[in-house]
């Protein structure tokens, strides 16, 4: 999602960090703004890395609490959106530490199937086979790759979040998409003939 998309979505025409000024000059209603922009987009980030809906709401709400009372050390030069995604990526690791184990990386919640015409279950599958490739890439480059692709966050914003040079962010993707399609490739060459329809 673009910043002028998510402008016009919101209804608020005013950037993210003219929201953050003025919700740092006492308007409630600018944090509205920020929260009703930016909810939606935390919440995936924070679901693709944990277990289940109820911990990436509760790392989402912690992230614009965080934002809250962190609102005095915004840099007025700074761009918001990478703060907040380095924000709730900070929070999703203290999440999986305070839990001692190697944190999960489901995609979509579990569900219960359900009966599903002959496309609906190929593109489950499609899903489930790029779920696969991605927990085999290492957390460096599945990382980037989550923020690059799948939140769409330009390098710049991604190697503000992640803490990396643009260079080493654009590497580490390179290299990332590269074990992918490897991985994709053989995902399906070792399938079964008869699976694959």
């Amino acid at each position: 999602m673009t910043e002028q998309s998510a402008k016009k979505s919101d209804g608020d025409e005013r950037t993210d960090e003219a929201l953050m000024l003025a919700y740092m000059a006492g308007d409630a209603a600018a944090f509205r703004a920020l929260f009703d922009r930016y909810q939606a987009q935390v919440m995936r980030l924070a679901r693709r890395r944990v277990s289940n809906d109820d911990e990436a709401r509760d790392i989402t709400q912690l992230a614009f609490l965080h934002l809250h009372r962190a609102r005095s050390d915004f840099r007025t030069d700074a761009k918001l959106r990478p703060w907040l995604f380095t924000i709730a990526m900070n929070l999703v690791r203290e999440h999986h530490r305070k839990r001692g184990r190697r944190k999960e990386t489901l995609l979509e919640p579990e569900r219960v199937p359900e009966p599903q015409s002959v496309d609906a279950s190929r593109s489950d599958e499609v899903v489930q086979q790029v779920q696969r490739a991605l927990a085999g890439l290492p957390e460096g480059q599945r990382q980037v790759i989550e923020l690059h692709w799948l939140s769409d966050l330009p390098y710049e914003e991604v190697a503000t979040i992640v803490g990396a040079s643009v260079a080493a962010v654009r590497v580490r993707a390179h290299r990332g998409y590269a074990v992918l399609r490897q991985l994709l490739r053989s995902d399906v060459t070792n399938r079964d003939p008869q699976d694959i329809g």
